[in-house]
């Protein structure tokens, strides 16, 4: 008899807020009031906005619509010193877990950190070990597209002070790693 599936909830598919997304967009300056909408879209597709307060509190309102259902609700943002003894990092406390955390996901249309969800999963847990190995091997040929088109985006740095930057190199041994891959061995891949 067959297991049942379990279909388990993926953490990458779903809307997030990230500490980082905030800093980006200069809502972290302290004893300051923000307020801005964050949308996400899916293929040029908006499917869902927020607003976000942040006041001289360090607290961040959200404000939100879900299935028809309005929340309004606080999270408290704090800061620890860096260390590296440069600044402060910063995190929410989960209004729900109390962890400190850098991102919180929508579950139960509420945001929240990952560990209330005990069965949720990253997209990269739920393939399988041989599927793994292959991504490592031969990853990088299925990925030259994508490489490429990093590389020849119009705003990209491939230097900075002379010196080529951190990511163009990156780049760069990924596509040298892919095309010294024999094609006989990807169409064996696709034969066993």
């Amino acid at each position: 008899m067959g297991r049942y599936s379990s279909y388990p909830f993926l953490f990458d598919e779903v809307k997030s807020i990230s500490i980082s997304d905030l800093k980006k967009w200069n809502y972290l300056e302290e004893g300051t009031y923000k307020r801005g909408t964050i949308t996400w879209s899916f293929r040029g597709e908006k499917t869902g906005s927020i607003t976000v307060i942040l006041n001289q509190d360090n607290l961040l309102t959200l404000d939100y619509k879900c299935n028809g259902t309005d929340y309004n609700y606080n999270i408290k943002l704090t800061s620890i010193p860096s260390n590296l003894g440069i600044g402060y990092v910063w995190f929410f406390i989960c209004p729900f877990t109390h962890k400190r955390c850098r991102k919180l996901h929508l579950i139960s249309e509420r945001f929240m950190h990952r560990s209330n969800l005990p069965s949720g999963m990253y997209e990269s847990q739920t393939k399988s070990k041989k599927y793994r190995l292959w991504d490592k091997v031969y990853g990088g040929f299925f990925e030259l597209d994508n490489l490429y088109h990093q590389l020849y985006t119009k705003h990209f740095k491939k230097t900075y002070s002379g010196k080529p930057t951190k990511k163009y190199l990156q780049i760069i041994k990924k596509i040298q790693k892919a095309e010294e891959i024999p094609e006989e061995n990807i169409e064996r891949l696709f034969i066993k």
